[in-house]
């Protein structure tokens, strides 16, 4: 089972975890935020419920997501593009998306203000 790992990133972890990468550290699947509050906004609800749809599954179009989540195509269309520009989906060349993951770990911490 391939899992990406989403978590929140300062540009000082970011660069860590980069450079251990290519001294041949093993990092994982990883997609970092800036803040909790960036993570709330790119992945709402129906992100959610949109990738859970993909998770696991072979390259579609975004009608066919759309019909597996039971959503309006145009309003797909634009969680899609959300979710591609924060690098969570993939395009193929010929133009279907696709979720490269099995499962989804979020990992931060909730720290007292």
């Amino acid at each position: 089972m391939t899992t990406v790992t989403l978590s929140l990133a300062d540009r000082d972890d970011v660069t860590r975890r980069a450079l251990a990468a290519f001294d041949g550290e093993a990092q994982g699947a990883r997609i970092s935020f800036a803040s909790v509050e960036l993570l709330w906004k790119t992945l709402t609800p129906k992100r959610w419920e949109l990738l859970q749809a993909l998770a696991g599954q072979k390259a579609m179009s975004i009608r066919e997501a759309a019909r597996r989540v039971e959503r309006d195509v145009k309003a797909v269309h634009a969680d899609v593009h959300a979710l591609l520009d924060a690098g969570l989906l993939d395009r193929t060349a010929e133009g279907s998306i696709v979720f490269p993951y099995d499962a989804v770990h979020v990992d931060f911490t909730l720290k007292a203000a």
